[in-house]
């Protein structure tokens, strides 16, 4: 269990990234989902103990992260959402000298650990290639195998999946679901349907906020009834706006295809649709950016 309370970091720029952030995570696949610019990575960074609060606690099974970060260190698989590798090293020669940095001192057991990461990963073919020679998705690949080095019990992914082809995405989800059974993993998203596929409990940040959390079909649920859509022209859009509290818009067929939350039916054309994940996504953060408005 890793657990988050009340934690708060302002930049010296005057941004306040984390905004008295609270989260209990559960062993299994977390998706942190949200917009770019709304904390995830400065709180990935800060549970990964590449950066410091300004206050609050993280506890990772009796761990205190805060005060002993090279504890937690040796329990922690990190995939960031940037990371570089050397350019002409192979993936099997990067992943021996990571596993020297982590500790496997035995040759035997750093080729065990080595060999079986390129199997799980599906890059044993491919192992005595550059990294830096790699496509999109084997590069993901192999920054999950480099976060899995000495077997860790806590695992953050940041962005994962931005830029992957479908194929690809499938294959790093089925990738994610096998190691998420027995750890805590954090897969911290702007995409929906990752979390959707993945996570049996996620939480919606923004803002340096978080602004929900729980079962993603819990979340679902709770919007039945609430959502309605109409397919409008473009100039009728900002009367809509203005009329309704819309949460998504999408041209589609050379219309505008928006989808508002509404208690009970508002008529005016609007039929009521079953709401999805995306719906509370966007209806959540919809909601957020009001409240900042007005404040």
């Amino acid at each position: 269990m890793l657990d988050i309370q009340n934690l708060s970091k302002t930049y010296g720029n005057g941004v306040r990234a984390l905004d008295n952030v609270s989260l209990s995570i559960p062993t299994g696949m977390f998706g942190l989902l949200g917009p770019n610019g709304a904390g995830k990575s400065t709180l990935m960074r800060t549970i990964a103990t590449l950066q410091s609060p300004d206050s609050g606690s993280i506890d990772f099974d009796g761990i205190d992260v805060l005060k002993q970060p090279r504890t937690l260190r040796r329990q922690l698989g990190y995939l960031p959402q940037d990371f570089g590798v050397y350019p002409r090293m192979s993936a099997r020669a990067m992943l021996n000298h990571l596993a020297i940095l982590k500790g496997i001192s035995s040759t035997k057991d750093r080729k065990r650990v080595v060999e079986g990461l390129l199997e799980q990963t599906n890059l044993a073919k491919v192992a005595n290639k550059s990294v830096a020679s790699y496509s999109g998705g084997m590069r993901q690949r192999f920054g999950i195998a480099q976060a899995l080095i000495g077997d860790p019990k806590l695992i953050i992914v940041d962005e994962p999946t931005a830029g992957l082809d479908p194929e690809e995405r499938n294959r790093f989800h089925n990738l994610l679901s096998e190691i998420g059974e027995n750890v805590v993993v954090i897969l911290s998203t702007h995409i929906v349907e990752d979390v959707s596929d993945l996570c049996p409990q996620m939480a919606i940040m923004n803002q340096g906020q978080i602004q929900a959390k729980g079962a993603p079909a819990d979340l679902v649920a709770a919007l039945n009834g609430k959502i309605w859509r109409k397919r409008v022209s473009k100039t009728d859009l900002p009367a809509h706006r203005g009329r309704y509290d819309v949460i998504s818009t999408r041209l589609t067929v050379g219309q505008t295809l928006i989808h508002i939350r509404h208690e009970g039916d508002p008529g005016d054309g609007f039929e009521a649709v079953a709401p999805t994940l995306e719906d509370v996504y966007f209806a959540t953060i919809s909601a957020s950016q009001k409240t900042a408005v007005a404040a």
